[in-house]
This record gives C-alpha cells, structure tokens and sequence, in this order.
C-alpha cells in the first residue's frame, strides 16, 4: 500500500468554459522530432484536448494517458499534453508508454502561468510545475470543457473528458 498525503492545492485562476485558452509557443515533441509550435497553429487543425500533467515519468502522468487511451480520446481529437519535462523526456515516454499524443516541454512553467494552473512543488522555492488539468478547445481557442485539480492527487473524471470529446 501507498502511504501519502492527500494536499488541498491553493486557488487558481484557470480560464474557464468560454474564455479563450491563451495562445503560447513552446517545443512540441511526437514519436519523430520536436520543433517550436504555438497552440493556435494546433487549433487552426481543429479542437484540441490540452493535458496538463507532473512530470513524464511520474505515476500520475502515466496514469492519466493510460485512461484516456483505454476511453480511445487520442483518436478522436488532438491530445497534446503539456509539462515541465524537457523533450528529451517527452520523447522517452511517447517510446515507452506508446502514448499517440503531442507533448508540449515547458521546463519553466510558463504556460501554466498563463494558464493560472502553476503549482509551487512542495513551496520548494523556484520549483514549480503544473497542476493536473484538462481544457478542451474548440477552433478558436475557445474553451469548451475544464477540469483543474483541487488538491493533490486529483485525478479528472475520463469518462466525462471522454464524452465532451464525442459532443464537439
């Protein structure tokens, strides 16, 4: 048995259903190379599932792309996920974890600033990632489902994510 403490995360200030997800550029990573790609030029393609996780590697970012490939979203819309891990990284866990997913590297965790979803790791000053959460967005960035975790572990509801995905 695991033993571990469950932790009550602070607010965010996440975008909610309606508001335009904030456009950003980073490193994408697939199963081939990475290059420097904004969100908009994933959206111009048509929705997109953005997946906030912890780092690759860690049991929860394994966990939640396992459930959303055994519920067959990865091939129902673009998944991209989104972390602190470098594309090196990124690119080991598409290999190991067979993941048909894009991966966002954002070793400094701009982007979860944007998105009002950086979490202080263990209030260890200067070491921040993101706290798991889920946008779906439609064409225009528009946000059309949002889960944000409440505390630590949280896990989204992947059925639900999963029948937001068929409904757009």
């Amino acid at each position: 048995m695991v033993d571990f403490d469950v932790v009550e995360l602070p607010p965010h200030d996440a975008p909610d259903v309606g508001d335009t997800a904030p456009d950003f550029t980073r490193p994408l990573v697939n199963e081939e190379y990475w290059e420097d790609t904004s969100l908009s030029d994933l959206t111009d393609d048509g929705p997109v599932l953005l997946v906030f996780h912890t780092m690759d590697g860690a049991f929860p970012s394994t966990y939640i792309w396992n459930n959303l490939r055994d519920r067959g979203v990865p091939e129902e819309i673009q998944a991209v996920g989104v972390s602190i891990s470098s594309p090196y990284e990124h690119k080991t866990f598409v290999e190991e974890r067979a993941v048909d997913a894009r991966f966002f590297s954002d070793p400094a965790a701009g982007v979860a600033t944007e998105f009002g979803i950086e979490n202080d790791l263990d209030n260890m000053t200067g070491i921040t990632e993101h706290r798991p959460a889920v946008f779906l967005l439609d064409e225009n960035r528009e946000i059309q489902y949002r889960w944000v975790a409440a505390q630590w572990p949280d896990f989204p509801d992947y059925d639900e994510i999963a029948d937001a995905v068929a409904e757009n």
